[in-house]
């Protein structure tokens, strides 16, 4: 494989594929001769998560395939930081942007399909509401709580994603991980290592595939319980405001809302930011807010929940970029 230094390219003479886009006085981080996918330079990215705020990426990366990111990876050599981005929910881009490059997986990392022995295999993009119904299609059981979880797949074996009784360490069989150098790896449960919503893969690297085990079940009772669960959120989450899930992790003995009501944080608001009044664990952009609006309601929260009780609220929605 030859390695080309980010000067050997530029946006006039470097023969591009056409779906790339560098800005009138961008360059490259990498060659992008023979690179399939979409690259385009500053590139914003309120709307592609769920709270509709925050800056743009350096650089944002639509790879066509495993094969072109990890090509486009080696060429990086680790020069810049990378960052995983899926459905954008449980995630701050603070207003300054994010450096390096944010990495997006499309269509092609969104499969799902059935193999033996109950188990699913998985694209990194594929959405918890894909992997849950093609479970229930086939007659599997044990993955209905991935119907609760709103994000990828990449992003909760990462984050050890759980809703419901229940948590990916639960179901995950093992993981293909593409490192920020480029290098692809397969990693069993056991290495991950999880605990509460946390495992220890390094940063930058990216999960394209994943495993899950279920069990044998009766599709009609999989769909019923997949409902229950779709009702539950409507009925105790504001969904349908620009928010990013659950805010704050449950400190053990606690229920984070529970910890945030008793503050006086229901309705709370900083700028165009607010305490939601339906779900006290969640933060809302009420249509203006920056995301230092929501980050900084989010650390006056943390601060009175602790003034008044005396426990420190760990952040569960990840926060990233530039202040």
């Amino acid at each position: 494989m030859t390695m080309h230094q980010p000067d050997d390219w530029n946006m006039h003479d470097s023969g591009t594929a056409p779906s790339s886009s560098v800005g009138e006085s961008g360059v490259a981080p990498v060659s992008m001769e023979g690179i399939r996918g979409k690259l385009t330079a500053d590139a914003p990215l309120a709307k592609l998560v769920w709270f509709k705020s925050g800056g743009t990426a350096d650089w944002l990366f639509e790879p066509a395939d495993i094969a072109d990111l990890r090509e486009f990876l080696s060429r990086l050599e680790g020069r810049l930081p990378v960052m995983a981005l899926g459905l954008g929910s449980n995630l701050i881009i603070r207003d300054g942007g994010v450096p390096g490059v944010v990495v997006r997986l499309g269509k092609a990392f969104a499969g799902v399909e059935v193999r033996r022995d109950y188990v699913l295999e998985c694209g990194g993009g594929a959405s918890g509401i894909l992997v849950s119904s093609t479970a229930r299609d086939a007659g599997i059981a044990g993955l209905e709580f991935l119907r609760g979880i709103p994000g990828t797949v990449g992003g909760f074996v990462r984050m050890n994603g759980g809703a419901y009784g229940r948590e990916v360490c639960d179901i995950l069989v093992d993981c293909d991980v593409v490192l920020p150098e480029g290098t692809y790896i397969t990693l069993p449960v056991a290495d991950l290592r999880y605990s509460y919503r946390h495992s220890v893969l390094p940063e930058g690297a990216i999960v394209v595939a994943a495993r899950f085990r279920g069990e044998p079940g009766v599709p009609a009772e999989i769909g019923a319980r997949m409902d229950e669960i779709a009702r539950a959120r409507e009925e105790s989450q504001p969904l349908r405001t620009k928010t990013g899930g659950s805010t704050f992790k449950n400190p053990e003995g606690h229920k984070a809302w529970q910890l945030v009501d008793a503050a006086g944080c229901r309705g709370l608001t900083l700028g165009g930011a607010q305490v939601s009044e339906k779900h006290t664990n969640f933060l809302i952009n009420t249509g203006d807010a920056t995301s230092a609006d929501i980050e900084g309601l989010g650390e006056e929260v943390r601060r009175r929940v602790y003034e008044s009780q005396g426990v420190q609220l760990e952040w569960e929605i990840k926060r990233v970029g530039r202040p």
